[in-house]
């Protein structure tokens, strides 16, 4: 599988996860510690792939000063930039010149295994078919697109069928391998209704040509689609269910920690924290004294987690700094973000019902979920959040407000006060 090459497509905005991709592409969002492309590139080294075409669009600097030519993961990494979204064929289609007969194809917002694959390189290598796809069980295959199987045979494809209209629960994973005959198929494939030019249309063109299309079944445990806010917890839980501990920071006495712990080089964990793992402290983060960090929580470098600070299961980016006495739970929150002392987030309805992202008011089928915060937010003491809050890049949140809406950026919220002065004459004293 070496001399196989991979495209990765990473050119999409991400829009149903801002606001965080209003400052990176979502490719770049860390889980564990890393970026979420970073987990996906690896999986592939893990299979043997040396060599990646990552094509870029929106924000591909950041994608590009971070892994730069792929020395990072010890692979050779070529940019090949999408100049306008133009859909997933259209995408593959740049890398047209560069691959050989066979190649990988993936998109590099899913949270994969190198055991799928692998599965799937293997498969195709085997049958040698046109293309082979990935196939995924899901119980909610409508907001997918559902494949048509008989056999290992694909026999069709159909985009985010109604409700109850098809029986097959196997999705489209994102992850393919492609003969080049897909390049013929791309050419004829038309605009879909959205616009675009979409590599399950230029599939469906092979099956009509008669051309043989497989599909090979992967557990939906090792493939995660990260689309959606509360996708990047789930991803984060799956990255740190596989942590190993590592102390390259400093432990200060009287620190208590359960469990595996990664703390980076450059750290500190004050006196008096406790600290039950998975968790993931980046480098040069301080935490504590007497700060409790919970299980499934990622903290990012430069950080710095104050006194009688109480963090669970949360990802917390570069340079954030939570005040004292501060309560963050199932929550996303930019880099660079300053909450005041007192800061709390509350998680949960008072009648347990499933909560949902405000804006579209999408259900997240969670009983508890946080807030979602964009890069260098600031917020004054005593701050509460309601579950479900979008808070925008740049934004500042007054002392002593109940934050119960989306906030966009650049945005000052202020509790204005209505304030009486009474004398107190002398017999009331």
């Amino acid at each position: 599988m070496k001399d196989l090459k991979a495209v990765v497509l990473a050119a999409g905005e991400g829009k149903r996860l801002r606001p965080l991709t209003f400052t990176r592409p979502k490719h770049m969002i860390p889980v564990g510690g890393k970026p979420l492309l970073e987990h996906h590139l690896k999986a592939l080294k893990d299979c043997g792939i040396e060599e990646v075409l990552l094509v870029v669009g929106y924000k591909s600097n950041n994608i590009k000063k971070y892994f730069e030519e792929g020395s990072r993961l010890s692979v050779k990494i070529k940019y090949l930039h999408q100049k306008k979204i133009m859909g997933t064929a259209d995408a593959f289609k740049l890398a047209e010149d560069y691959v050989d007969e066979d190649f990988l194809a993936t998109y590099g917002d899913l949270l994969v295994s190198s055991k799928i694959v692998k599965s799937t390189l293997n498969m195709h290598l085997k049958e040698k078919p046109a293309a082979t796809l990935t196939t995924v069980e899901v119980s909610n295959p409508e907001q997918y697109g559902v494949i048509m199987l008989n056999g290992n045979n694909v026999t069709g494809i159909i985009e985010k069928p109604d409700p109850g209209t098809v029986r097959s629960r196997q999705i489209n994973a994102g992850i393919y391998v492609f003969s080049s005959e897909i390049f013929k198929a791309i050419k004829q494939t038309g605009i879909s209704k959205r616009g675009e030019r979409e590599i399950t249309d230029s599939i469906k063109m092979l099956i009509k040509r008669g051309e043989k299309v497989i599909a090979t079944r992967a557990p939906s445990e090792e493939w995660l689609d990260v689309g959606r806010p509360w996708d990047l917890l789930k991803a984060n839980i799956r990255v740190l269910d596989k942590l190993k501990s590592n102390i390259a920071g400093t432990i200060e006495d009287g620190v208590r920690l359960e469990g595996p712990v990664y703390i980076g080089k450059g750290a500190i964990i004050c006196s008096g924290t406790y600290i039950k793992g998975p968790v993931y402290v980046g480098e040069e983060s301080n935490i504590g004294p007497n700060s409790c960090i919970k299980p499934y929580s990622s903290i990012g470098r430069k950080a710095n987690i104050n006194s009688g600070v109480e963090v669970k299961n949360s990802i917390l980016l570069d340079g954030v700094n939570v005040g004292h006495g501060s309560y963050i739970s199932d929550s996303i929150i930019g880099e660079g973000c300053d909450f005041g002392a007192g800061t709390i987030i509350a998680n949960q309805r008072l009648d347990e019902k499933k909560m949902g992202i405000r804006e579209k008011k999408v259900n997240t089928e969670l009983r508890r979920i946080g807030i979602v915060v964009g890069d260098h937010v600031k917020t004054g003491i005593n701050a509460l959040f309601m579950p479900g809050v979008k808070v925008g890049h740049y934004s500042w949140i007054g002392p002593n407000i109940v934050v119960y809406r989306d906030v966009p950026p650049n945005t000052s919220m202020i509790l204005r006060q209505e304030i009486q002065l009474v004398s107190i004459e002398d017999e009331e004293r």
